[in-house]
């Protein structure tokens, strides 16, 4: 990574402080930085912080209304940006994933036709992803939504995408 970005830093820190069990308090201060964003600033922030607010919600409704936040914002996002933060980051890497949240709230939804769109849609992306850590969880997310859209589920995963 380049220069330390004070707005991603601060995510990071709530977003630790949600996965140790400060859930609500994680979520407020992701509500802070996306007031301070703004609905036109930086596409990164808003794209990080939408994304991981996402996960954070308790309602699978509100949890689409911020996954889909996120991937609007994705398309205002350049790879010159990300590379400003990581060099090795450009935004079709985003894709897969950020369709893959919307696609699994669909399919806990009960909505297979729009899950399943944007199951092709992460489809189109993944081939984009490293075999590293980050695109093996995000080809096992696949997996899972692909194979939980076959059964008919509207379960929660073991794992979200």
């Amino acid at each position: 990574m380049t220069a330390a970005d004070p707005t991603i830093a601060a995510v990071t820190a709530a977003v630790e402080a949600g996965r140790a069990g400060d859930r609500p308090g994680a979520r407020d201060r992701l509500v802070e930085l996306w007031q301070q964003a703004g609905v036109a600033g930086d596409p990164l922030h808003r794209v990080t912080i939408a994304h991981f607010l996402a996960d954070l919600q308790d309602d699978v409704r509100e949890e689409l209304a911020w996954d889909e936040r996120a991937l609007a914002a994705v398309t205002e996002l350049t790879d010159e940006r990300t590379a400003r933060f990581d060099p090795g980051m450009q935004v079709r890497g985003f894709l897969p994933s950020l369709q893959l949240s919307v696609a699994d709230c669909h399919r806990r939804l009960g909505d297979p036709a729009a899950a399943r769109r944007h199951v092709a849609e992460a489809e189109a992306e993944v081939h984009v992803l490293a075999d590293d850590d980050y695109g093996r969880l995000v080809r096992a997310a696949l997996t899972q939504i692909r194979n939980a859209l076959d059964a008919g589920s509207t379960e929660p995963l073991q794992a979200a995408p």
